[in-house]
């Protein structure tokens, strides 16, 4: 697919509009995703390239093949249409949203400042695969998100990755799975939960090694991970368990995993106890899922159907 490179702004006059949408609560999270294969046309492409700032649109063009330069287009523009339905500020487009790197990397928004508008605490987490692109949102609490096919090969053993990244506790109790496809969907499960948590403390990946901490069921700590949704683990909360006394890793954190339409496994991390004015019976934290094809149509899927919940944030 060739996409075209339009910093002047000329090929197109306007964009679409996007729908809004309310910031969401302090005790919910929303995530919007896009399937790459159904985005489709050449001029689309170009529209979401036009909103891009000269750095990101070097980036996708810096990508010899199609599917890594429309993969790299498209997560870009869903952060920046996302972002932008919020209308936190009528000057705010996906066009004129700024970004800053925080000490370890990640992305943060850059707001504009402003003497009659206070900006609001929005945390947002970009995370994809060849397959589906999805961008976590929340307000006070910040978030990491991770997504992984759950039909995902690996060039090494299960057990040879897991002795290189994961806890001793962690190897135990992939070891004891006999069943190979059973220990494959577990170690998937695991690295997309260790994967928000990294992301969630916003370190990155040498400041917080998947080695210095375990992911276990709060219900059946004893007993170690499994997520098999035959089993009790659905009412299961997910915590994570530092290994060391570093500040750099805390335990203040929840998680949710789930299955989007029976293809994937999408994991997020928030933090836990965000205090909320009113908030005095500690309400567990909702979810709401969209799918997007940004600027052409928005569906929001948060039912069973498409959304399943594994395991986590009761």
């Amino acid at each position: 697919m060739r996409i075209h490179c339009c910093i002047d702004g000329k090929l197109f006059s306007s964009l679409p509009p996007l729908s809004p949408i309310s910031l969401p609560s302090p005790k919910e999270i929303h995530l919007w995703y896009v399937i790459p294969n159904e985005v489709k046309g050449e001029s689309l492409m170009n529209k979401y390239m036009e909103i891009l700032s000269p750095c990101e649109i070097e980036k996708v063009l810096s990508f010899r093949r199609d599917e890594l330069r429309k993969s790299a287009l498209l997560a870009r523009a869903l952060v920046r249409t996302t972002i932008a339905r919020y209308q936190t500020n009528s000057s705010v487009t996906p066009k004129s949203i700024k970004f800053r790197n925080n000490f370890h990397g990640k992305p943060e928004v850059d707001w504009p400042c402003s003497y009659n508008w206070e900006p609001p605490a929005l945390h947002f987490n970009i995370t994809h695969t060849s397959s589906l692109i999805a961008c976590g949102v929340t307000i006070n609490s910040p978030i990491g998100v991770d997504v992984e096919e759950k039909q995902r090969t690996t060039k090494h053993s299960i057990l040879t990755l897991s002795r290189r990244y994961f806890s001793k506790h962690e190897l135990e109790v992939l070891t004891a799975i006999g069943d190979p496809y059973i220990q494959q969907q577990e170690f998937i499960k695991l690295w997309t939960l260790k994967e928000a948590y990294v992301k969630a403390l916003g370190k990155g990946f040498s400041g917080a090694p998947f080695k210095t901490f375990t992911i276990r069921l709060g219900s059946s700590v004893g007993e170690g991970f499994h997520l098999s949704q035959n089993s009790s683990a659905e009412a299961s909360e997910i915590v994570v368990d530092p290994l060391d006394n570093t500040e750099n890793l805390t335990s203040n954190w929840q998680f949710m995993l789930l299955e989007f339409a029976s293809s994937h496994y999408v994991a997020i991390c928030t933090e836990k106890d965000v205090k909320t004015k009113g908030d005095c019976n500690n309400n567990p934290m909702k979810l709401t899922v969209w799918k997007t094809i940004p600027f052409v149509e928005d569906s929001c899927v948060s039912g069973p159907d498409t959304v399943l919940k594994v395991c986590g944030l009761r």
